[in-house]
């Protein structure tokens, strides 16, 4: 019996997702949302803790996304439905906490999802410049009809979907690569100018070890959204390879990624200037006075762009679709398409909600409103993050080792998920420090969306038929 009629009780035969992912479409999903934060935002970083406090804060966030890897993988392979985060918190916790779970994963993609169309918008427009035209062309219809055909794309097929995203990834990730070979980075002497880094920490440490803790909130920009290749669980023909092979591979993608964009922007850039900068890595190309690297680079963050919206579309619908089949949200969004195989019915009614988040900062004419909408999606992200670490040694008690089938095995638990947690509640100090009001604000709708779902939505969840895992009666129960 498929998965889909577990959770809706019914005994007919009914469309299922269909199983044809390998560990390929995972790390292009993986990698494809993330990599546009090293095309732009991750240097934002530089402003609130300078250039070494920009590269402490990758790499220390690349330590609690890799310990986020690690944890996703295990939990995946033993519990691999769509919804990923969600799903394990309705088998580990209760449905309240899924509830959240669930809230926090579709706006944090449909927010990303929006804030890519917008920069996207921007990109075509300046490039529109740049080839010498004279008119001063609308940001509307280059956001609206991205969404609306990255949507139809994932609408027909995840397959599909997910191999271009494949494509335009892997384009994106060799455009960084080939920038780095472009100015000798083996050999910072002939185009780098490191020397401002050495010997005065000016540069490096402007503003001391809090404004390398200011930062930290920027570095997720190098890896915000790898967590989402568990969203694609149920759509792999063997979850409990393809999800670890896939995301282990992409958080070393994003690792390397990130070094390497730090390298070449710190020897090619000013960092006053880096720190404000829209497309850093674009502009560490103009610096260059390449044409190749210029039209590479643009053609690099265009792609980047593209495949984080392409990915958060895929994410936020399977959220979506897997809270609506266990009614926690109406069951009606919980449908699959007959001939596609796809949640079709969430897919189409996230587009408007995503153009809406697009457009109004333009609309509007409020630049701030795009930087609040990215700051949601952060915030929203970070309160997941929060999650799993507690989640994963609920899960290691309830399911012990040698009591269930894993893919993957978390090494040297309970390191890893108790350095999850601290490293979160780094990051929370650091966010709160720029946006203390808009992180209050957030707390406060999951509380009263949590308040709605106890008093009006709660009554409608089918308790049992909600686990859909093959898991035994868990410990102690």
């Amino acid at each position: 019996m498929s998965i889909e009629n577990v959770s809706t009780g019914d005994t007919d035969q009914r469309p299922a997702l269909r199983k044809v992912l390998s560990p390929m479409h995972i790390w292009a999903l993986g990698v494809g949302i993330v990599l546009v934060g090293e095309f732009m935002g991750w240097n934002f970083a530089v402003e609130k803790g300078g250039m070494y406090g920009a590269l402490i804060a990758a790499w220390f966030v690349g330590l609690l996304y890799t310990c986020i890897v690690m944890i996703n993988s295990e939990i995946t392979s033993a519990i691999p439905a769509a919804g990923g985060q969600y799903a394990q918190a309705k088998h580990t916790v209760g449905p309240l906490m899924a509830f959240n779970v669930g809230l926090y994963l579709t706006l944090a993609y449909t927010m990303l999802e929006a804030s890519n169309a917008n920069v996207l918008s921007y990109l075509l427009t300046t490039l529109s410049k740049l080839l010498g035209s004279s008119e001063e062309l609308s940001a509307y219809p280059f956001a609206t009809l991205t969404i609306l055909a990255l949507a139809w794309l994932n609408y027909r097929g995840v397959f599909a979907a997910l191999s271009l995203n494949f494509v335009i990834t892997g384009f994106a990730f060799v455009t960084v690569i080939v920038l780095f070979v472009g100015v000798s980075g083996w050999d910072p002497s002939q185009q780098l100018h490191l020397a401002g880094l050495m010997g005065s920490l000016d540069n490096g440490l402007p503003y001391g070890w809090l404004g390398v803790i200011a930062a930290f909130q920027f570095g997720m920009w190098f890896y915000l959204g790898i967590e989402g290749t568990a969203q694609a669980a149920e759509e792999c023909r063997s979850a409990s390879r393809s999800v670890p092979i896939g995301s282990m591979a992409g958080i070393m993608t994003l690792i390397i990624a990130a070094s390497i964009t730090w390298y070449v922007c710190a020897g090619l850039l000013p960092w006053h200037y880096l720190g404000v900068s829209i497309t850093p890595l674009f502009d560490a190309a103009r610096v260059t006075g390449s044409g190749v690297l210029v039209i590479l680079l643009l053609l690099g963050t265009l792609c980047a762009t593209i495949a984080s919206a392409n990915g958060c579309i895929n994410d936020a619908s399977r959220a979506w679709f897997s809270m609506s089949r266990d009614r926690y949200l109406p069951g009606w969004f919980g449908a699959v398409h007959p001939r596609y195989h796809t949640p079709f019915r969430a897919i189409v009614f996230l587009v408007p909600v995503a153009i809406a988040f697009a457009l109004l900062p333009v609309l509007l004419n409020q630049p701030t409103l795009l930087a609040t909408v990215i700051t949601f999606s952060i915030l929203s992200g970070l309160l997941m993050y929060s999650f799993m670490g507690p989640n994963f040694i609920r899960f290691r008690r309830l399911w012990p080792m040698g009591t269930i089938t894993r893919g993957y095995v978390l090494p040297l638990h309970p390191v890893p998920a108790i350095a999850l947690m601290a490293l979160s509640a780094l990051v929370f100090f650091a966010t709160f420090l720029g946006y203390g009001t808009a992180l209050l604000s957030l707390l406060a709708f999951y509380l009263l969306a949590s308040i709605w779902f106890v008093k009006r939505r709660y009554k409608y969840v089918r308790k049992g038929a909600q686990f859909t895992a093959d898991l035994p009666r868990p410990r102690g129960y």
